[in-house]
């Protein structure tokens, strides 16, 4: 599964109508809902999307006979093999209407050469880890931490004597990552995964 690594857009007019597909990479059902929100054109005839999350998954017509536009955007997402992604396609109507098989092909071959040009990055799965450690060795940790690909410190916080990180790091990873930690620190720090 492949996520993208930014917002991208891809418009096109067919037979008078124009349609502007916008997607996004997003973490969660908030963030899909801001990005159609903030997208979403009150002049345009209709503003159709869809979105994944794993597997939960919404997508709407808008107005547009059912099953012609929302479906398909999201058929596109699947077949591209996306996951935590918006897609936006916006039309104005030209005048000129395309039939139930026309609007299938206009909403999802828009979302489709949309998803095509955007960057995509594969989605790895990450378990987080806490290590903690003195001050003597904190900046040495954050150090090899932050050159450390796929290791993200997500938040830490200061004790008595040094700090606890809750670091997020590739599930194939999290071993090897606790072992580094544990010789660099000469068993000092403690590395633990949070039930």
């Amino acid at each position: 599964m492949f996520t993208l690594t930014r917002p991208e857009r891809y418009a096109q007019e067919i037979r008078k109508s124009r349609f502007l597909g916008l997607a996004a990479p997003i973490e969660s059902e908030a963030d899909a809902k801001r990005f159609l929100a903030e997208h979403s054109d009150a002049s345009a005839s209709h503003n159709c999307w869809a979105w994944r999350l794993g597997s939960v998954y919404r997508f709407s017509d808008d107005g547009e006979p059912g099953g012609t536009a929302g479906k398909p955007i999201l058929q596109a997402i699947d077949g591209q093999e996306l996951d935590r992604v918006v897609v936006l396609v916006t039309r104005w109507f030209g005048g000129v209407l395309l039939g139930a098989g026309g609007l299938i092909r206009a909403y999802g071959g828009t979302a489709a050469q949309c998803l095509r040009a955007a960057e995509k990055v594969p989605l790895v799965a990450t378990v987080e880890i806490s290590i903690t450690c003195d001050f003597a060795d904190l900046a040495l940790v954050q150090s090899r931490l932050s050159n450390r690909p796929g290791a993200q410190i997500d938040n830490q916080h200061f004790t008595d004597t040094g700090a606890v990180l809750a670091v997020a790091v590739a599930e194939d990873d999290a071993e090897l990552l606790a072992a580094l930690i544990r010789d660099l620190t000469h068993g000092r720090a403690v590395v633990a995964r949070p039930d």
